[in-house]
């Protein structure tokens, strides 16, 4: 495999659409309303990949250097646990796509509120800040909070509250009330994501004094949270959908349940952790479906 592509395979793109799924949606509520602005939805999304790239590398970097990466792991081989990155190449990447983030977020902030409305400056330009800490501290570190079951709340708060809430509120300058729904079910739909990942690894993570909340649950507990964590997501979404339109047109992304109701009868007769795996994809890209089919209905209708 040749350099490019390594790093390219270190940046795991699959993980992209469901990290922009909150900023479409988002995006199209503030669309519907007549807010919306096409370089904030351009620097928006560049700044969610890259904030989504940095989360990967970190991630690769931190449990490679714990050894949590190892030969027993059952996912995608890393880069540093393959042995094709060293842990010093990925610390300069990890700090050449913090500077880059940066850039991208001032860059951003300056199209959303200019120079003038201080306070929301500050107030975005520090929640900046700590999604890129938390990106990686989610596993680097003595205190990565991945390691003490808190990886949940984090995807709740980053890819469904700060995600659809944020966005619209760049556009805005407001927000409403009832945007926490789809927010709260596009995060659960994130966290679903990272359940699955970890039900896959629960044990080689267990070996690695790795504690996450599926650790914490065990595999029947985590089954039965992976239910409320889709069911859940489900019925919020529903539930906006009416509060805003009785239009057939919103039928359209009920499509996206489809996958996801199948998904659960699969997930509740796996019994090799293997096989976890490919429902991460399926779960990630049902997400950005629902999201994407969402938006398309907010549009037609307005």
């Amino acid at each position: 495999m040749t350099n490019f592509k390594v790093w390219i395979s270190s940046f795991r793109l699959r993980t992209l659409p469901l990290s922009i799924s909150g900023i479409i949606l988002g995006s199209a509520l503030a669309y519907s309303n007549q807010y919306f602005n096409t370089t904030i939805f351009v620097f928006a999304l560049l700044t969610t990949i890259s904030l989504q790239i940095l989360s990967n590398l970190a991630n690769d970097y931190g449990d490679g250097v714990k050894g949590t990466d190892n030969n027993n792991r059952i996912g995608p081989e890393r880069a540093i646990q393959s042995g094709l990155i060293s842990p010093q190449q990925m610390k300069y990447a990890i700090i050449i796509n913090v500077l880059i983030l940066i850039l991208l977020i001032t860059i951003l902030l300056y199209f959303s509120f200019g120079t003038n409305e201080y306070l929301n400056l500050l107030a975005f330009f520090s929640l900046g800040i700590v999604s890129i800490f938390s990106a990686i501290k989610y596993t680097v570190g003595n205190k990565a909070y991945g390691y003490y079951a808190l990886g949940d709340l984090f995807v709740l708060l980053f890819f469904g509250f700060l995600s659809v809430m944020g966005s619209y509120y760049l556009y805005a300058k407001n927000l409403e009330i009832n945007i926490i729904l789809p927010s709260l079910s596009i995060g659960l739909l994130s966290v679903a994501v990272i359940n699955l990942n970890n039900m896959r690894d629960l044990e080689t993570d267990l070996k690695s004094n790795k504690i996450t909340l599926a650790g914490y649950l065990g595999m029947k507990s985590s089954k039965i949270y992976h239910f409320a964590l889709i069911l859940s997501a489900i019925v919020l979404m529903l539930i906006f959908q009416f509060s805003i339109s009785y239009s057939k047109i919103m039928y359209l992304s009920w499509i996206a349940f489809l996958p996801l109701l199948f998904h659960l009868k699969a997930v509740f007769f796996i019994k090799n952790p293997k096989d976890f795996d490919p429902h991460l994809k399926r779960v990630a890209l049902s997400t950005f479906v629902l999201a994407l089919l969402f938006a398309v209905a907010l549009i037609i209708e307005n």
